[in-house]
């Protein structure tokens, strides 16, 4: 595995710990500082928020967290092995994600729905937002869906969980300060018969790179033994995928994170590679904060 270091720095972001961080109740002693607002908890079919700051800064998504598909629809037709690979989901991508709220104390939005229902990383046009085939397999569920059938998969799925995410944006802009945008995703180690060399890789739209350059940076001093690549092991930009409708058209700063899916395998390694993400962004803040020393760091946005 490979080593965590040791934070230098306070998080400006929220708690960067071994531990969960507390809620907002006082303790014994404490100030009268008024507690910190939270974005409650709550799911539903296709969703669920994780409970955390609303002035955390930060939104951790994770897009394919789930392989579920619900018992009516019979597993799109596909033997478990199927479910179990990178076609229904990304593994080890929603423990990174759970660990990588609490470290911070932001609020989080996960996925309950497999990939191959409705791709929510897909904009309603794209016509891979419902797989026929997927990595050469013929998903029997979707081969044959028709337009009624792909506009309920949206109605039931996709649009719920883009909801809840606008809707978590929405809270944490009305608690006074808009959320960077942290989404969480994994790959396979071999595609196509070739290996990827890369450990994890920050992808994004090269015309609006965001804050993705600046953590691939700090990801590769932190982690100097690791291969981290700037949009690999593909390029990110998809017109219409959940960081532009969320990220680039609100005017949120952003990244997507890909950790190579081998390299998680247990809640250990999905931790260590939680912590350093969240140590990775912390730099990247202290950063800015240290650029603007007069300026208070309530939220930023992609120049125009």
């Amino acid at each position: 595995m490979l080593r965590n270091h040791d934070s230098r720095h306070a998080s400006p972001i929220g708690p960067v710990s071994g531990t969960t961080p507390q809620g907002p109740g006082k303790e014994d002693g404490a100030d009268d500082t008024p507690m910190a607002p939270m974005i409650p908890a709550r799911d539903g079919e296709a969703f669920e928020v994780l409970s955390g700051r609303a002035d955390a800064g930060v939104l951790v998504l994770c897009d394919h967290a789930s392989n579920h598909v619900p018992p009516d629809l019979h597993d799109l037709g596909l033997p478990p092995a199927d479910l179990r690979r990178h076609i229904a989901w990304d593994p080890g991508a929603a423990g990174v994600a759970r660990h990588l709220a609490r470290l911070l104390g932001a609020p989080a939005v996960l996925s309950r729905f497999s990939r191959l229902l409705a791709d929510p990383n897909r904009g309603l046009d794209d016509p891979t937002l419902v797989m026929r085939i997927a990595d050469g397999s013929v998903i029997p569920g979707n081969a044959e869906l028709d337009e009624t059938g792909r506009r309920e998969r949206i109605r039931r799925f996709w649009r719920p969980y883009d909801e809840a995410i606008s809707e978590t944006i929405e809270a944490m802009r009305h608690a006074g300060r808009a959320p960077l945008l942290l989404s969480i995703h994994t790959f396979t180690p071999v595609w196509r018969g070739v290996p990827r060399p890369w450990h994890a890789g920050l992808l994004f739209d090269p015309a609006c790179p965001s804050i993705s350059p600046r953590m691939t940076a700090a990801l590769r001093a932190r982690l100097p033994d690791a291969t981290i690549g700037a949009n690999e092991p593909y390029s990110g930009g998809l017109p219409g995928d959940t960081l532009d409708r969320h990220g680039v058209r609100k005017g949120l700063e952003h990244t997507l994170v890909e950790i190579r899916h081998d390299l998680l395998a247990d809640d250990e390694a999905q931790r260590a590679w939680a912590e350093h993400l969240a140590h990775a962004l912390q730099e990247v803040l202290d950063e800015a904060v240290a650029a603007a020393p007069n300026s208070a760091p309530k939220e930023t946005r992609r120049e125009s």
